[in-house]
């Protein structure tokens, strides 16, 4: 049928009133929709709080914290979580979330259909974002008010949000099975992994378990867990996203239905951040994970081996930066029967003999000796105060270097007695560290063996000194806060240092380990409560204290047996290998006994140490006894050694048997020889002082 003229135009003018009616209608439902959507935005912010995190150096996770509540709930971040695992929720969940406005018509329509077809729900229609909105703001019900409802929110949020943003925050939130919310706590606690990196069944388990989180929990039912998996793999092959072949071989792989616990590493470092800066929702430290597990580890095995109530805390720094690499503040933070919870490394201990080579270092500082300067190891009063040695023995005449390899009390107070302590403190101070003595006391000499407060973090900011030419480091654990300041002035200098370096790499290492190259120190408080050992290569200082955090006594608890075995096995196993230490500076160099100027062959008393200090009887042998017989075996064809000990005299001492020199310890009074037949001997004994002590026996 053909129009004419008039009724076109008729035609025209009602479609033009019909396409303003519609704008208008449109106009206004868009009006009433955006003040609708101002009037009741979608509560983004209700579900914005997220655990907080205390991460390594390099951004590894080291321990998460718990909302409030009880959730884990680690933020996502999409560069890096596993791109097939995404790949897959998507082709799994919402196909077309990349191009749709919040909501899916066709999924809608499928839905329907399969809800006609089969007279039950088969999907949901749900997109992505229709999820989010339910998580954000949850509701108990399912009905198609609240379908509508997700579905509005759908639309504000994709309003407000970009896709990335509303993918990021539905990682962050997704149930995963008990408290575990987000798929970064979710591939923690079930795969102990980030998931940067996930295997094929790992991202289909993670895929399947925000349907029905509680029903499909690896832990309770692995096998719910399993079956859900696999439906997720069948259907992704059937979808071209992964081949049938790959299907096959992840759904081989078993479900393991063991949740981990999420890292707790450096906990006592990162409950310091945290306490430093509780609004703070990432805190990054300069420990290293890796180092940090590895002496973990260490400590634990360690304070096991020693002994019940026993802690041991480690601390490792950079000597150039003080960078905390690692730091166990007790053997385990949760084992209650060692107070796990207390940082022994922040709490003040008597630090034993560790203080020792900053003695001698002042002393070198001086010229007051050298390594080979002879000084003596025998009874001595300072005004009433009469340093013993560890072992309640004396050496009499030793080299410096031998003084301090030994860590011999006396020789290190005579120093001290000279140095002053008052200048040691001193120098104690410009190095950063407050030494705790009690209140209205003075420095005395007290504090070369000990008697002094400091901490193991204390003592290792000290070493670091030794490390690097004097020039101390101040300790910190915050990754990017501003460095602390060095001090202005080197607390030894170079060439002193150097000397005490090279005594401590000349100590012989602890029984069964290797030598390592490193200069060590090792130091036992008064009455067994708190062992040391302090070492140091040209880049890294380890600190070790071992001990009772009550302050008990543990019999038999020293420096050398407990804590250095510690401090070799950290330093082997700390992964940062031995950086060789210094060279000698300008002006540093050892010197024969022979070779040294006159002042220095031998160290003076000092005029505080009391002319009537005691002076060694001469030596005297009362093992074996003068004319006793003593069965060793010799005449049934064994070799039993004979056991010798004498009193008196000043070390060093030779022996004699038969006339001959015997090779045995010249510093101890006890010795064992072994004789070459059974029969009349004599044995004798020289002292430093040229006083010689004879016994005949008769050996069978």
């Amino acid at each position: 049928m053909r129009l004419n003229r008039p009724a076109l135009v008729r035609l025209a003018r009602r479609s033009a009133l019909a396409v303003a009616v519609l704008a208008v209608v449109a106009g206004a439902g868009l009006w009433l929709l955006d003040r609708l959507d101002r009037a009741f935005p979608p509560p983004l912010d209700s579900a914005a709080a997220i655990s907080t995190e205390v991460v390594d150096r390099n951004g590894v996770l080291l321990r998460a914290y718990a909302l409030e509540d009880g959730r884990w709930r680690l933020g996502a971040d999409l560069d890096r979580i596993d791109r097939a695992f995404v790949a897959m929720l998507v082709a799994y969940e919402d196909q077309r979330f990349w191009s749709h406005r919040g909501v899916d018509p066709l999924a809608l329509l499928r839905a329907a259909g399969q809800f006609l077809a089969n007279g039950r729900i088969v999907s949901g229609g749900s997109t992505l974002t229709m999820q989010l909105a339910r998580l954000i703001e949850p509701r108990s019900e399912r009905s198609l008010g609240a379908k509508l409802r997700q579905m509005a929110r759908a639309l504000q949020i994709e309003r407000r949000l970009s896709k990335r943003e509303i993918l990021t925050r539905y990682l962050t939130l997704a149930p995963y099975g008990g408290n575990l919310e987000g798929v970064r706590a979710a591939s923690l606690a079930w795969f102990g992994k980030e998931p940067a990196r996930l295997s094929l069944p790992q991202a289909a388990l993670l895929v399947a378990l925000p349907q029905s989180p509680e029903a499909r929990r690896p832990d309770r039912h692995p096998d719910a867990a399993r079956a859900a998996r696999d439906r997720v793999l069948a259907r992704m092959a059937g979808a071209g996203v992964i081949i049938d072949s790959e299907v096959a071989r992840a759904a081989a792989e078993p479900v393991s239905p063991v949740r981990r616990p999420l890292p707790g590493f450096a906990a006592h470092v990162a409950d310091a951040a945290l306490r430093e800066e509780p609004a703070a929702q990432r805190h990054q430290l300069t420990i290293d994970r890796g180092v940090q597990e590895r002496l973990e580890r260490v400590a634990k095995k360690a304070a096991a081996r020693i002994g019940p109530k026993v802690s041991v805390a480690i601390v490792l720094a950079r000597a150039d930066t003080g960078a905390i690499l690692a730091k166990a503040g007790s053997a385990d933070y949760f084992d209650a029967a060692r107070a796990g919870w207390i940082d022994m490394a922040r709490v003040a201990r008597s630090p034993g003999s560790t203080l020792k080579p900053f003695i001698y270092g002042l002393a070198f500082e001086d010229g007051l000796v050298m390594q080979e300067t002879t000084i003596e190891d025998r009874p001595a009063n300072f005004a009433g105060y009469r340093p013993k040695n560890f072992d309640m023995e004396y050496q009499g005449d030793v080299s410096v270097r031998q003084a301090l390899q030994l860590s011999l009390n006396v020789p290190a107070v005579r120093l001290l007695d000279t140095v002053g302590p008052v200048r040691l403190v001193a120098r104690m101070k410009r190095g950063g560290v407050m030494p705790t003595l009690s209140e209205g006391e003075r420095p005395g000499l007290a504090i070369g063996l000990g008697g002094v407060g400091l901490s193991l973090e204390e003592l290792v900011q000290l070493y670091t000194g030794l490390s690097q030419r004097g020039r101390v480091a101040r300790l910190h654990s915050r990754a990017g806060a501003d460095r602390p300041e060095p001090p202005d002035a080197p607390i030894l200098s170079p060439q002193a240092v150097w000397q005490i370096t090279d005594i401590l790499s000349g100590v012989a290492p602890p029984q069964g380990a290797p030598r390592l190259g490193i200069a060590y120190k090792t130091g036992t408080s008064y009455g067994y409560r708190d062992a040391w050992s302090v070492g140091y290569d040209d880049r890294n200082v380890i600190g070790v204290w071992v001990g009772r955090p009550d302050g008990g006594a543990v019999p038999g608890l020293t420096g050398y047996l407990a804590a250095a075995p510690i401090l070799f096995e950290a330093f082997a196993k700390s992964g940062l290998g031995i950086t060789p230490l210094p060279r000698p500076p300008a002006g540093a160099i050892r010197l024969a006994r022979a070779d040294l100027p006159f002042a220095q062959r031998r160290f003076a008393a000092s005029a505080r140490e009391s002319a009537d200090a005691p002076v060694e009887p001469a030596p005297e042998i009362v093992y074996p006894p003068q004319g006793a017989r003593v069965d060793l075996g010799l005449r049934a064809g064994g070799a039993m050694p004979l056991a010798l000990k004498i009193n008196g005299g000043r070390a060093p001492f030779r022996w004699l048997a038969n006339g001959r020199p015997v090779r045995l310890s010249a510093r101890r009074r006890t010795a064992a020889w072994t004789p070459d037949g059974a029969g009349a001997s004599t044995l004798t004994v020289i002292d430093a002082a040229g006083r010689a002590a004879s016994v005949n026996v008769f050996l069978e």
